[in-house]
């Protein structure tokens, strides 16, 4: 089992919003690029209860043990079960100055595809992670849901105030947000759950300011819809499966602010 161990340098681009799971108080879909500008997700991950020198940001390199066949059956090509205890942060996160120019050496090298693209990747090559700027993006739906856990997951909070200590406050967002967006090649929209940890911890934060939660919904939206898909930001979708099916959704955003074939030149 040592033997099949690699050490990888990630830089890590997408955290998804925290879900109870059995076998751990709670996970997180992390990914990010290689050194070598390949996708690798690292699953699971239980974020919150990592010690404070583990707690990596959006946009910082780590170094990490993993196995390379992928966590248990998950046989997507980009996934690896990561050695929690090996993680090691590498110094700060990326910056946004110079109009993104660090993140955007990295990120601007990898792959861009349209949906339909990744879509025969995926039966093809079990291809489950990658980049998509959107031709357009009409709209972002907010749809309620449940408010609650599952019971399954209900049970798991109980078992462990039972057995150990108290877990940390996991909030369900009562809504789901999708983006309303067309690829190139698409003749009608798509619509995509987004399921990014900011935006689940932007809608925490204003239901607290706003003590309204469809308030607190509609400022989301205007974040995420109003100011990250402007006219003037080069707005990209970090997209991924959801095991074990050819469905895509949103787990990141990346919005620097467009640059011209001169400012490239000059960068």
């Amino acid at each position: 089992m040592i033997d099949d161990l690699e050490r990888l340098r990630v830089l890590i681009t997408v955290m998804t919003y925290p879900h109870p799971k059995q076998s751990h108080d709670e996970v997180v879909c992390t990914a990010g690029v290689t050194e070598a500008g390949e996708w690798v997700r690292l699953y699971p991950i239980d974020y919150r209860y990592r010690p404070w020198q583990q707690q990596f940001s959006k946009y910082q390199w780590i170094e990490v043990d993993v196995l390379p066949r992928g966590y248990k059956k998950d046989g997507r090509k980009e996934s690896r079960e990561p050695r929690l205890e090996s993680i090691r942060l590498v110094g700060e996160r990326l910056s946004t100055a110079n109009r993104w120019q660090a993140r955007r050496e990295i990120i601007d090298r990898l792959p861009h595809r349209t949906l339909q693209q990744l879509m025969r990747l995926h039966e093809e090559e079990h291809v489950s992670l990658g980049v998509v700027r959107p031709k357009r993006v009409l709209d972002l739906e907010i749809s309620p849901t449940d408010r609650d856990w599952e019971p399954k997951y209900q049970r798991i909070f109980k078992q462990m105030r039972l057995f150990g200590d108290p877990p940390l406050p996991l909030r369900k967002i009562p809504f789901e947000f999708r983006y309303v967006y067309e690829c190139g090649d698409d003749e009608k929209p798509r619509r995509a759950l987004i399921t990014d940890w900011e935006l689940g911890t932007l809608y925490l934060k204003e239901e607290s300011r706003l003590g309204n939660e469809r308030a607190a919904a509609e400022s989301v939206k205007k974040k995420f819809l109003g100011e990250i898909c402007r006219d003037d930001k080069d707005t990209r979708f970090f997209m991924g499966t959801v095991f074990p099916h050819n469905t895509w959704i949103v787990v990141g955003t990346f919005w620097p602010p467009r640059v011209s074939a001169r400012q490239r030149r000059l960068f």
